[in-house]
């Protein structure tokens, strides 16, 4: 379609009938021309070869790799995987909910006989109200989640913790993750604190980009301690990104955020995590895949690039008495 309305534009051009165009309308179409056809190649570069110099254009430059993203931005050698959990629970039954919670995860988390531990329980503050969140760790992966869920089956206490909480709830959802190798390990920490659960809902490719980004952004924000864990998703919402931030107040985080701000590198990781760069094109390269059809005047042409980030989302947290992030 777009090459068509270009050889029409183009037609256009020469001698017409009625007299021929001023050199300001030619300016105009052939600006108009020159990005319906460029991006209407963006809907066709999945077809275009590995080669395509046009595909390089628009495609991020990132090494070819030959294993799964969780061998390559995890930490093998501990296999820890984590289970977040989000239960949005009925107003009226928010305060009881806490105390079942209380009474009830502790003794799994202190109990050995289980293979898991609770990372951290949080009300929501700020964000979706009503809500807890929990997250916990599974020391030696996907066996060490499957033991743990075949012995609570025959735990009646957690049965009987379950019918009682289903009761409560509006709605629950959980995600397994993976944590990145550049990250600390979430450890218990003295409060009191606040704590900041940022998740990004990445664009699918691009996670191997991100943590190439945050390996090296990661440096500017351990000053006051406040990182305190970073996942990817494993199960669940694929492609979801969440960090973990601790401080002490509303305005220690304003603080600490401005803070990072002054430190040389920072600005260039929010700047490309967050998709704010462009594609420049210069005539001579542009010009490839136009010519014979117009010619360029200006010397660069800049397009804007997909972002990494398709959505993004901050919750403020409380923990709760029984939380060892406190």
């Amino acid at each position: 379609m777009a090459t068509g309305v270009l050889q029409k534009v183009c037609r256009g051009f020469g001698p017409a009938k009625n007299g021929a165009h001023s050199a300001g309308q030619h300016v105009f179409w052939v600006r108009w021309v020159v990005f319906l056809w460029c991006f209407s190649r963006i809907s066709v570069i999945r077809a275009c070869s590995e080669d395509s110099w046009f595909k390089s254009l628009f495609v991020r430059k990132v090494d070819p790799r030959k294993d799964a993203h969780a061998n390559l931005l995890t930490k093998n050698e501990e296999s820890n995987l984590y289970k977040i959990q989000f239960h949005n629970v009925k107003p009226e039954c928010l305060d009881a909910y806490n105390k079942l919670c209380e009474d009830v995860l502790p003794t799994i988390h202190a109990d050995k006989y289980y293979p898991c531990e609770l990372v951290g329980t949080w009300n929501t503050w700020y964000g979706e109200q009503d809500q807890a969140v929990h997250l916990w760790r599974y020391r030696g992966g996907y066996p060490a989640l499957t033991e743990v869920m075949n012995k609570l089956r025959q735990n009646k206490e957690f049965t009987a913790y379950r019918k009682e909480r289903g009761k409560m709830l509006l709605s629950r959802r959980n995600q397994l993750l993976l944590e990145f190798s550049f990250w600390n390990e979430p450890v218990p920490r003295e409060g009191p604190n606040i704590y900041e659960l940022r998740s990004y809902q990445l664009r699918p490719g691009t996670m191997i980009e991100w943590g190439n980004y945050w390996a090296r952004a990661i440096r500017h924000r351990q000053r006051n301690k406040e990182a305190v864990g970073g996942f990817f998703s494993q199960i669940g919402d694929l492609y979801m990104v969440h960090h973990l931030w601790a401080y002490e107040d509303l305005q220690s985080r304003e603080e600490t955020r401005n803070g990072a701000w002054q430190q040389e590198g920072w600005h260039e990781a929010v700047y490309y995590t967050g998709g704010h760069k462009s594609i420049a094109l210069t005539r001579e390269t542009f010009g490839k895949a136009l010519s014979p059809f117009v010619t360029l005047t200006s010397t660069r042409y800049a397009f804007p690039a997909v972002p990494l980030i398709q959505h993004m989302e901050s919750r403020i947290m409380i923990p709760l008495k029984a939380s060892p992030l406190q």
